[in-house]
């Protein structure tokens, strides 16, 4: 028995030091804290924008390291969120068009997930917008009060603190008294000088000033509470922004975030550089998850697209930040971007849209009103009116020289090897990740009720190279390849069949010769291909047969059905006026929630029909 009674306390000791052992290490590992503003480009003093008032955010880039070409995935929110929770492009999930919540497959797990398992307390105050199913259970807390002092005593923590004054709903309504001068501010060179331009832009620098203050205190906080040489620290803006051309828009002004890292010297080892130093390193919110991971040495999913740039698990820097603009709002669009030390490489799949899309909450911004009408009074310079124009399909920019992307090199035979390399990696790069942004949403909306788009996009259901190769053809502009195109109108793949209608759109009149295949698919059985087949015979003249078709969308049970169909009809514009009577109908359903046909999370028909309506009733009066 005195034997038995040696060996149970024996045991228990050595229980209670492998326990004692374990709590150690677990809080030797270094907490993480994100501050994450909302809606702004590096327009901080440590950038060397010297307008700014940003001195705690200055200070901390003197205690941290500053990256220079810090990329988000999109120049919006919630795809851009999509891509950090999960370490994977919101373009290959399927995740890319704004708000949509289509699913990801079961095995794509938000990353603090892994952080909580490992033993970590997560918390998040308090925006989420991951533009898919949200995961509740990467957090132990998330709302608006929200903070690391809730964890366990000893307990290491990651905790997100999201600023929402810099977010662009802040400069809707002017402010009467600014404290940085309107006169005084320096705007790229893209906008005109009006008089709401000037002020926003001030304003816009005074809610920097207070995102800045609350940076400030969040680090008081947490000097405060004795954690500051335990706690690794990121800053970052979610997107770039906020004016006209820059959130939303892939371009630096939208694309390019400030990020700044501070490591304790506790655990300098896992620095990327001395405190003061500045890094080039091309890093992308894809990879931002995985490096909490490797910071914390939890193993990196061999899943996760996103590499580690920081910890034990660092990866090669990649010499590309990828970039994806899909639907903004109730406005669609197709652009992809690459981007390396020097240039930036942007392929327009919609060439034939504008840049200036009217989107309803965009437009709520009173210099964006000002652009507009400077625009249609003539009164803007070459540079400044290239917004409201078709983009071309390619763009090159020496982000060296031209930071603001306003000199397109892509036509200039200098720039030709440049320009080819880049484009071919572009592809590459869409055929490896498996980019899903190829399928029309009408499309997407119905694949996403039955399973997530990114296993659907790895089927035969989906032949990528064959898609992208009819994509690219049609947004050349080159009437030599409508024979090609034209085969690809009786294509058994419907994405294939919908990219060769686009690609008769793109040459309007030019695709004449193929005006039969098309009258024949407006009555495709795939709803995204009769109505853009609708939107090409419109562009050869023949609205009546058109209209019928876009009308009947209106009472489709496929909300992107419906958007696409206003899209179409907002770019006919007083040629859609026959269709007035049913967007009434469909506004007037919405408007009193009688319509089943609705998906009431999102209310992108309903806008694009209302700023449709009021669109065709000026006209009318006129």
């Amino acid at each position: 028995m005195k034997n038995m009674s040696k060996y149970i306390i024996a045991i228990t000791l050595l229980l209670l030091g492998s326990i004692k052992i374990k709590a150690q290490q677990t809080q030797e590992r270094p907490n993480i804290l994100w501050i994450v503003s909302e809606d702004n480009s590096p327009l901080l003093g440590c950038y060397g924008d010297k307008f700014a008032t940003t001195p705690n955010i200055d200070k901390l880039a003197t205690q941290g390291v500053l990256y220079e070409n810090a990329f988000c995935a999109a120049p919006v929110c919630a795809p851009s969120r999509s891509t950090l929770i999960t370490g994977m492009l919101a373009s290959s999930l399927g995740t890319e068009n704004m708000r949509s919540e289509y699913p990801v497959p079961g095995f794509v797990k938000f990353f603090p997930r892994y952080l909580r398992e490992a033993g970590y307390y997560t918390s998040n105050n308090a925006k989420k917008d991951y533009n898919t199913i949200d995961q509740p259970e990467a957090w132990d807390e998330s709302s608006g009060k929200a903070t690391y002092k809730n964890r366990k005593p000893g307990q290491p923590f990651f905790a997100v603190f999201n600023l929402q004054v810099s977010h662009e709903s802040n400069i809707h309504k002017p402010l009467p008294s600014l404290k940085h001068d309107p006169e005084k501010v320096t705007i790229p060179p893209y906008h005109p000088r009006t008089a709401e331009m000037k002020h926003d832009w001030a304003q816009y620098y005074d809610k920097l000033q207070t995102m800045d203050e609350q940076v400030g205190q969040l680090l008081q906080e947490l000097e405060e509470a004795g954690l500051a040489d335990n706690t690794i620290v990121f800053y970052y803006s979610d997107n770039g922004g906020v004016l006209g051309r820059s959130k939303r828009f892939i371009y630096e002004s939208g694309l390019n975030v400030p990020l700044i890292i501070r490591v304790p010297e506790k655990y300098s080892a896992l620095a990327p550089g001395k405190p003061g130093s500045r890094i080039d390193r091309l890093v992308s919110f894809k990879d931002f998850g995985p490096t909490v991971l490797s910071l914390v040495n939890v193993k990196v999913p061999a899943y996760m697209q996103g590499k580690p740039f920081l910890g034990k698990q660092q990866a090669a820097p990649e010499e590309y930040a990828f970039g994806f603009r899909g639907r903004m709002d109730e406005r669609i669009d197709l652009v992809r971007s690459i981007r390396d030390k020097k240039y930036r490489y942007v392929r327009n799949y919609m060439p034939h849209k504008i840049y200036g899309q009217y989107i309803s909450y965009l437009w709520q911004a009173p210099s964006m009103v000002s652009w507009q009408k400077a625009y249609q009074a003539g009164q803007l310079n070459q540079d400044q009116s290239r917004f409201w124009e078709p983009k071309p399909t390619e763009e090159l920019y020496d982000v060296t020289t031209d930071p603001h992307n306003i000199n397109n090199l892509a036509g200039k035979p200098e720039y030709k090897q440049v320009l080819e390399k880049m484009r071919t990696d572009n592809r590459n790069y869409l055929l490896q990740t498996k980019d899903a942004g190829f399928i029309p949403e009408a499309m997407l909306y119905e694949i996403a009720k039955t399973g997530s788009i990114y296993e659907y996009a790895r089927t035969e259901k989906y032949p990528l190279a064959n898609i992208l190769e009819t994509a690219e053809m049609a947004t050349t502009r080159d009437a030599s390849v409508l024979n090609k195109l034209t085969e690809r109108l009786n294509h058994q793949n419907p994405v294939v069949r919908y990219w060769a209608v686009t690609g008769c759109i793109i040459l309007g009149p030019k695709a004449a010769a193929a005006k039969a295949k098309l009258n024949a698919l407006l009555q495709d059985p795939e709803p995204a291909v009769r109505i853009a087949a609708a939107e090409a015979i419109s562009g050869l003249g023949d609205e009546t047969k058109a209209l019928p078709v876009l009308s009947q969308a209106l009472a489709s049970n496929n909300l992107h059905a419906r958007v696409q169909a206003l899209n179409i009809l907002e770019n006919m514009g007083a040629k859609a006026r026959p269709a007035l009577p049913a967007i009434r109908q469909f506004a007037s359903l919405a408007k009193n929630d009688k319509n089943s046909i609705l998906d009431k999370r999102f209310d992108y028909d309903i806008r694009a029909a209302q700023a449709l309506i009021s669109k065709l009733e000026a006209t009318a009066q006129k």
